[in-house]
């Protein structure tokens, strides 16, 4: 006897695909509030966090993908995990690096 399957239909992908419909617009116009705060600031923690949410609006974007099945599950895991590990890296160095009382002196930034 073949194992089970199961599969999601039309209905089940509707409300999923909305709402990452709804995160993807707003974490894209996030993204651009963070690129345009980092053009006017011309400081590398503007452009770390810019980067870190870029990060997040890909995975969104992925995501989408994936519902819609242009992205492969495998592929889909493998990207998210890799995005979500690029965003806490980049938040944590940008907190490393530019906090109050950091490890990097005013000159250096």
């Amino acid at each position: 006897m073949p194992p089970a399957t199961t599969t999601w239909g039309v209905e089940a992908a509707i409300p999923i695909l909305g709402v990452i419909l709804l995160a993807s617009i707003g974490t894209g116009v996030l993204f651009l509030v963070s690129v345009v705060a980092y053009r006017r600031r011309r400081r590398a923690q503007y452009g770390l966090i810019a980067a870190a949410i870029g990060a997040l609006w890909v995975r969104s974007v992925v995501g989408a993908g994936t519902v819609l099945g242009l992205v492969p599950m495998p592929a889909h895991h493998f990207i998210s995990h890799s995005l979500d590990l690029l965003t806490a890296v980049i938040v944590l160095y940008a907190v490393y690096m530019y906090a109050p009382g950091s490890v990097a002196t005013a000159e250096n930034r």
